[in-house]
Formats: structure tokens, C-alpha cells, sequence
């Protein structure tokens, strides 16, 4: 069992600009996991939407989540073999950096890869971020779906860059037009009529990156176990 060096005092200082007690309840919440928990899971989360995040808390309710203050987290693991909670909590706080959260769980590690892999959620593309395909709507009769674009959001495409006439009431293109192409970058008209033409883009998931437990991180990247530097 790693010996736990719950006993030495880190300083936060290093940490704090404002929110000193709701940091120092993250400490201490963060190293009772450690304690209570049997895995720490360290994972990234693609398309963030919160939507998505609270079904997979959801899922885990035996299992407690946390999100943003790395630092704070890493200060309550340790960064260094002298303040290091646990034998080396020192590798996992190397991996808190950007958008990455934890996972405390007693869940066993087939059963944790097994959700993650499965969990997708299919959603519309924000602005910034590169089309995962093409998007082209053919000419004539502008189609969402099964149906026809009601004539009343001809003026609105038309405003995000689609050069649509209406003809009898019925929206129209004279040539096909390209929304997106493969790998650009969106823009937030671009953005918007791929969700008013029901094209969904990107795609919610969480890759985990790591665990650790009994002393040993397990790197998913690189499938090696990390007991040193």
C-alpha cells in the first residue's frame, strides 16, 4: 500500500489570486479521494458540452468528477518526491495541464476503457474548430431533410452567406452550394447553417489518458506503467 504523506503541509500561495477557502476545499477534498477511492483516472474531454458531461457524471454517481484548477489539484497530489501525497502522484500531476479533469472511481479499469469507448455524442460544430467533411447543398429546391426550407428563413440564410432566391414561395439555389469543405476552419455563419441544415460535426467524448493506483500510474498513451521519473 503507498504510504500516504498526508501529514505535510504545502502551501497554496503559489495558487491563490482570490477563492482561498473554496481552494483550500479542493485540496482536501481532492486528497480524501485519494484516500477513498481505489482509481485516479486523469482524462481530456473532446467538444466539451455540458449537456453530455452531466449524463457521464450521471453514470457515475459512486464516483466523484473534478474539472479546472490543475494547479490546485496538483499541489494536492504533489509535483515533487518530497510532496507528493502518494508514491508517485508526482507523474499524474505532471498530466494536469489544459483541458483535462479527474476521475476518483472504484469501478474496475475493463469496466472505466469500456464506457469511455463507448460513450459518443453526436453534436453541431462550433465556430473555430475544422469540419470533420464537406457540406454541399445540391441547386434547386433548398431541402432540410425530407422537407423543404420553409420559405420564411429565406432572408436569414441568405444573411449567412447562402445565395438563395425565393421563387413561388419556395426556396432556391441556382447552382449547389458548399457550407463547409473538409478541414477548414468554421466560421460562426458557416457554424450556424450546418445546425439549420441538421449536419452535426463534432462529436462529445472522453479520452482517458491515465490511471493510477496502488502506487503506480498506467499511461493509456504509451501502455507502460510509470513507477519513476
Amino acid at each position: 500500500m503507498p504510504k500516504s504523506k498526508r501529514s505535510k503541509v504545502v502551501s497554496l500561495t503559489k495558487t491563490e489570486k482570490k477563492g482561498r477557502g473554496g481552494k483550500d476545499s479542493l485540496f482536501e477534498e481532492v486528497r480524501e479521494c485519494v484516500d477513498k477511492y481505489a482509481y485516479l483516472w486523469v482524462f481530456s474531454v473532446e467538444n466539451m458540452r455540458n449537456t453530455f458531461l452531466k449524463e457521464v457524471r450521471s453514470d457515475f454517481k459512486d464516483s466523484r468528477f473534478f474539472l479546472g484548477k490543475n494547479k490546485v489539484m496538483a499541489k494536492a497530489l504533489g509535483t515533487t518526491v518530497e510532496d507528493e501525497y502518494k508514491e508517485n502522484l508526482r507523474n499524474v500531476s505532471k498530466l494536469l495541464t489544459g483541458d483535462v479533469g479527474v476521475l476518483f472511481t472504484d469501478r474496475p479499469v475493463d469496466e472505466v476503457k469500456k464506457y469511455f469507448d463507448d460513450y459518443r455524442q453526436a453534436d453541431y460544430a462550433r465556430s473555430g474548430v475544422a469540419a470533420t467533411e464537406t457540406v454541399t447543398i445540391p441547386e434547386g429546391p433548398v431541402m432540410r431533410g425530407p422537407d423543404k426550407m420553409p420559405h420564411n428563413m429565406e432572408q436569414h440564410i441568405r444573411s449567412l452567406g447562402m445565395p438563395t432566391t425565393l421563387q413561388n414561395g419556395v426556396i432556391t439555389l441556382s447552382a449547389p452550394y458548399e457550407i463547409c469543405r473538409l478541414g477548414q476552419t468554421l466560421t460562426t455563419n458557416q457554424a450556424h447553417l450546418l445546425k439549420l441544415f441538421y449536419h452535426q460535426l463534432a462529436e462529445f467524448r472522453v479520452k482517458l489518458l491515465c490511471y493510477y493506483t496502488e502506487g503506480e500510474v498506467h499511461n493509456l498513451e504509451t501502455a507502460e506503467s510509470m513507477h519513476t521519473d
